[in-house]
């Protein structure tokens, strides 16, 4: 048994330095880091981030992007109802429809819960169980919280070794409670990929603002404060009070009694975190008293510096901007509930060398067959050009005869229209030789023969007129004519042949009679 556990042991010593070294060269060494870059890398890959936190009396809404490192707020809502109760799942219906205006396409989601529904606690475990932790603590789950790992969402970070010993930060919150929120918004196409809590949210702000991993958070109301300590960017300890019925001496006194002793706390381990405090109230005196009792530097929410693209907004709900930094900030390191403690390991990305090593082996088969390939490229161009001088030969060939085949075609259209009358030409002549006092009532033409119904005051004196005419010959009446009392008029029925027609067939004109 002592053998295996020295195998272990050995195993995970050895695993370390490998990855220890592998760092080492990829931040040192300028070819490791262009050889291990990678296109998803935070320094150029677009992503977006919507944040929805809930808190005691609102529903704050943040959507923000990142590109190329920079992050930036889009916009910020919130949605207000009674002050002394959280939110309900019917309360974020009714606040959905403040993330249409967003267009969260393509967006991760992230859900910020209060802190009061998380249980946050340091625990150790022996190092042997470093390689397997998720399932350790999915084990151990019900005896370090009320909960088992079926009915919680969980997530841990590593806070140190020593001695054998392995110090982990756990965040827990119950599944029940959370769940019926999860499902509203999966129900609007909106899948949450991420759960923080508003404490941590608001500690990646205040460490993106500063660009410090250590601070000690405090937010301050009427009725009470909380908030806690940061190191490392970690949640270490959280702490909060009551408040009501307490003058504003004795408020202060309370709250800067806990800041003291998290702060002495902090220099037992060499750490100097800032205070960063967020006064509701936004009351005068009490940032005064605040800052006279502790001593010390005292950063006030809302008068650091933003750079976020919100300085156009009064009120920040920092729990959900931070639960934006938190997703799209790649120094974040922050704790997803979600995920119940299976974190992937990023594979250091090897794309980019292979190409390298693609192109470089290319180029030496190049080199060695390039002889080769120039002759035969030099043999498949004179055969191309051959090819390309039968091809314009061909072109030309098929060019004359499709010349020729359309000479032959305008000639017969042109002999078709100079050979036979046009109708339009037969309509005009009728037009111009029958009196006024003559109407048609139908025309019939045909390749040969002229058929015209109507009336006249004298039918025959329509036959000489008709006669004249140098496209008609052999006009006749084809019935007997009829005089309708009615309209005082003749009714004719008048047949006459073409005489061009006529020639064509091998008849002589009128002309060539005389």
């Amino acid at each position: 048994m002592t053998g295996m556990t020295n195998a272990k042991k050995m195993t995970s010593a050895a695993s370390d330095i490998g990855a220890k070294l592998r760092r080492a060269w990829t931040a040192v060494s300028p070819v490791g880091r262009i050889l291990t870059f990678s296109p998803a890398d935070d320094k150029i890959a677009l992503q977006k981030n919507l944040s929805i936190a809930l808190d005691k009396g609102n529903i704050s809404i943040a959507y923000g992007s990142r590109f190329l490192s920079k992050i930036s707020i889009t916009d910020i809502k919130q949605y207000s109802f009674e002050e002394n109760r959280y939110p309900e799942p019917e309360d974020l219906i009714s606040s959905l429809a403040l993330v249409d205006d967003f267009n969260p396409a393509n967006a991760d989601i992230t859900l910020s819960i209060p802190k009061a529904w998380t249980i946050i606690r340091t625990v150790e475990f022996p190092s042997t169980v470093k390689e397997n932790i998720p399932d350790v603590l999915s084990y151990e789950l019900d005896r370090l919280t009320p909960f088992t790992a079926a009915d919680a969402f969980f997530d841990f970070s590593i806070l140190g070794e020593k001695e054998d010993r392995i110090s982990l930060l756990l965040l827990a919150a119950k599944t029940e409670q959370i769940r019926p929120y999860i499902d509203i918004l999966k129900e609007r196409g909106l899948t949450v990929s991420a759960i923080t809590v508003n404490l941590s949210a608001i500690g990646a702000y205040c460490r993106y603002m500063d660009k410090k991993s250590d601070a000690l958070f405090v937010e301050i109301s009427d009725k009470g404060y909380e908030g806690g300590l940061f190191l490392n960017g970690l949640p270490a300890h959280n702490f909060s009070g009551r408040l009501a019925g307490l003058d504003d001496n004795a408020k202060i006194d309370s709250i800067t009694a806990e800041i003291k002793t998290l702060m002495n706390a902090a220099r037992d381990q060499d750490k100097a975190p800032q205070v960063v405090v967020h006064l509701k109230d936004k009351s005068p005196a009490t940032e005064g008293l605040l800052k006279s009792r502790l001593g010390m530097p005292v950063r006030i929410m809302g008068e650091m510096g933003v750079g976020l693209g919100l300085q156009t907004h009064k009120e920040i709900p920092f729990a959900a901007v931070g639960g934006v930094i938190q997703s799209l900030w790649a120094e974040a390191d922050g704790l997803n509930l979600l995920k119940k403690g299976r974190h992937e390991k990023q594979k250091t990305p090897m794309a980019l060398t292979v190409l390298l090593l693609i192109f470089m082996a290319s180029l030496w088969i190049f080199y060695l067959i390039a002889p080769l390939r120039t002759g035969e490229i030099r043999l498949q161009q004179i055969s191309g050009q051959i090819g390309q001088k039968k091809e314009e030969v061909k072109k030309v060939e098929d060019l004359k005869k499709e010349a020729e085949s359309l000479s032959t075609e305008l000639a017969l259209i042109n002999n078709f229209k100079h050979d036979r009358i046009m109708t339009l030409d037969i309509m005009k002549e009728l037009t111009t030789i029958l009196p006024k006092s003559a109407w048609l009532t139908r025309i019939k033409i045909t390749a040969t023969s002229v058929d015209i119904e109507g009336y006249a005051g004298t039918a025959t004196e329509l036959l000489p007129k008709l006669e004249a005419s140098k496209y008609f010959g052999k006009v006749e009446f084809a019935s007997s004519t009829m005089r309708d009392t009615r309209m005082n008029a003749d009714r004719f029925n008048i047949r006459m042949e073409i005489e061009n027609a006529k020639n064509s067939a091998g008849g002589k004109s009128k002309d060539e009679k005389k």
